[in-house]
């Protein structure tokens, strides 16, 4: 609603300031050309984050302190604490880094968005800029049409800068015109007053133009044609600031409940950093006024000055909560709990992964993952055994012998809880996904459902088991409760291997160990070796047992090989060449039918 009543409003007052003053057509040009130059330099940092920034991410955020120079330092080059706000939600939200370093990222890029200020007012007002933007746009667009991924994204960015500067050209001469007609420096409210009023309208621009970069590039160049006062320039900074954290709050929508509290935190950092810089506001400007004494900034260079001051009440807002995260971690996992699982629904998939490649993959892995460890408990259970027996060292053969007891659970109402509605998510996510990744990543994908529909058929075959299990495993007859016995071993075994393949360092797991099972369950079993019609002649099983016995006997065949493709494909390699490797050397159903042709001569 409020977003509909505020387009117009926008439009209207544009249109009015048309009318009233050419001037604000330069400057509302510049505003915009600045913009488009920023969504060009997205774009092309966007086309190398297919591996490089994720891989970066995660080896870069382990530590709070690294963490947070990773923010600085990422936000620097990209210039855009925005970008770096929506890959780190969607990393957090894939789990693959903890709350306390997506903290620390933010942290980081409140810094690091600073050096935007320092180049504009070190750079973009000294020298005619637009002469740089120009070749900048000329080669940028060349490059854009090229195929090749890379030269496309240096195209991008390329541009982008070019449209940065032309922008920052624009708002600079739209403000020196201003000069000659209207002095916007005598709406200037000096006190406490207008601390509070500019840091509003700070807000109010930063939340209208979605960028706190954009709104300090307006701030300077007005400042620098004495448009406005160094007073109420530092407010229209600190409500920058605190206004860039919409930007994160709507990235945020669309993820789970952890980019929700990543958010909040960006949120509440910026809103005590925008407090501690209104209340100490005088000590600031005089810390501000003794470093630029110190660095050699002239008395009258305000420009350059609200860029120190920018960078001052960042870093002390920095220094001031960095000692309170572990309470701020415990605080939003407090007010935003983990959602209770009634019905299990995703953790890890969302769709601010979408325009990360890398992420995308790794963020449906996690939720693959997940769905086996929901998966887990059903094939455990369908086989009257506990997970933990499985995944414990104690012989299996022992195991089954020992549990005997039929579970009271059931399995249709486990499946339609934890599995059914978190595979359809799955499921969903993965057919938008497929029309936004590259081709090269297609391929991954594309294991990556086979796993969980496997995972899901798994599910459903142990549950048509299930009665028979139940049945035999407790009966008198020595024969049937024996072949019932080894398929609870077959299935057993093969979780216990997934299990310590998701326990084992990267480096040193074997998912070829796998096809072992694949060959055990077709040539271990009564039909094979030709028992069951010994058993049926010598009257040892009746005809239904053999009946029940032979569907049984397809359907564990069928949880093997579906349970140990999804154990491949959720933990073999991560590089591309090693996985093809891997998929050379692993068995197909025609190398299993070979082997038994072998074994047969």
């Amino acid at each position: 609603m409020l977003r509909r009543i505020l387009l117009p409003v926008i439009f209207v007052i544009l249109a009015f300031g048309f009318w009233v003053s050419p001037n604000v057509k330069e400057i509302a040009a510049g505003v915009s050309i600045f913009l488009f130059g920023m969504l060009f330099l997205e774009e092309g940092f966007r086309a190398f984050t297919g591996g490089v920034l994720e891989r970066l991410l995660k080896k870069t955020t382990d530590s709070l302190p690294k963490a947070i120079s990773f923010g600085i330092v990422s936000t620097t080059i990209m210039q855009s604490s925005s970008l770096v706000s929506v890959i780190t939600i969607s990393f957090l939200s894939a789990g693959l880094i903890w709350l306390s370093s997506g903290i620390g990222i933010i942290f980081g890029a409140n810094i690091g968005t600073t050096t935007g200020a320092w180049l504009v007012a070190g750079f973009g007002l000294k020298v005619k800029i637009s002469a740089y933007a120009m070749p900048m746009l000329v080669f940028g667009i060349i490059l854009v049409f090229q195929k090749s991924k890379n030269l496309k994204g240096i195209g991008y960015a390329l541009a982008g800068l070019g449209f940065l500067f032309l922008g920052i050209h624009h708002m600079k001469e739209g403000f020196e015109a201003f000069r000659e007609t209207i002095n916007l420096a005598e709406f200037a409210i000096p006190g406490l007053w207008g601390l509070i009023v500019f840091t509003l309208i700070g807000i109010a621009a930063t939340v209208i133009m979605q960028s706190s970069h954009a709104t300090l590039v307006l701030i300077i160049t007005a400042l620098a044609a004495e448009q406005i006062t160094y007073e109420n320039a530092l407010a229209l900074a600190i409500g920058a600031n605190i206004g860039t954290t919409v930007t994160a709050i709507i990235g945020s929508m669309s993820s789970n409940y952890q980019g929700k509290r990543l958010a909040t935190a960006h949120l509440i950092f910026n809103l005590v950093t925008g407090a501690i810089a209104i209340i100490f506001i005088s000590q600031i400007v005089w810390l501000v006024n003794v470093i630029a004494a110190n660095v050699g900034i002239a008395e009258d260079d305000f420009t350059l000055k609200l860029a120190v001051f920018h960078t001052v009440f960042n870093a002390i807002g920095v220094a001031v909560m960095l000692p309170l995260v572990p309470r701020l971690v415990a605080f939003l996992q407090r007010v935003i709990p983990k959602p209770r699982e009634e019905l299990v629904e995703p953790k890890f998939i969302n769709e601010t992964a979408f325009d990360f490649p890398e992420t995308l993959l790794e963020s449906v892995r996690q939720e693959v993952m997940h769905l086996y460890e929901n998966a887990f408990e059903i094939l455990a259970h369908g086989i009257n055994l506990h997970r933990t027996g499985i995944v414990s060292d104690e012989d299996l053969d022992a195991l089954v012998m020992r549990s005997r007891e039929v579970m009271d659970i059931d399995l249709d109402q486990a499946y339609i809880s934890k599995v059914k509605a978190l595979h359809a998510a799955i499921i969903n996510f993965v057919s938008k996904a497929q029309t936004q990744l590259p081709p090269e990543f297609a391929g991954r994908l594309f294991e990556l459902r086979n796993a969980c529909n496997g995972i899901v058929i798994s599910v459903k075959e142990t549950t048509q088991m299930r009665d028979n299990i139940s049945a035999y495993t407790v009966s008198d007859n020595e024969d049937i409760r024996r072949e019932y016995n080894k398929i609870r071993i077959q299935l057993a075994a093969v979780m216990r291997e997934i299990q310590l393949l998701a326990q084992s360092d990267e480096e040193d797991r074997d998912v070829l160990t796998l096809d072992e099972f694949k060959v055990a369950i077709d040539e271990e079993n009564i039909i094979a070796t030709g028992a069951m019609d010994t058993l049926i002649r010598e009257d040892r099983i009746t005809a239904a047992m053999a009946s029940s016995l032979m569907n049984d006997i397809g359907f564990a065949r069928n949880v093997v090989w579906h349970l140990a493709d999804a154990g491949k494909s959720l933990y073999g390699a991560r590089d591309l060449e090693l996985k093809e490797a891997e998929d050379l050397i692993a068995l197909t159903e025609e190398d299993v039918d070979d082997i038994h042709r072998e074994d047969a001569i």
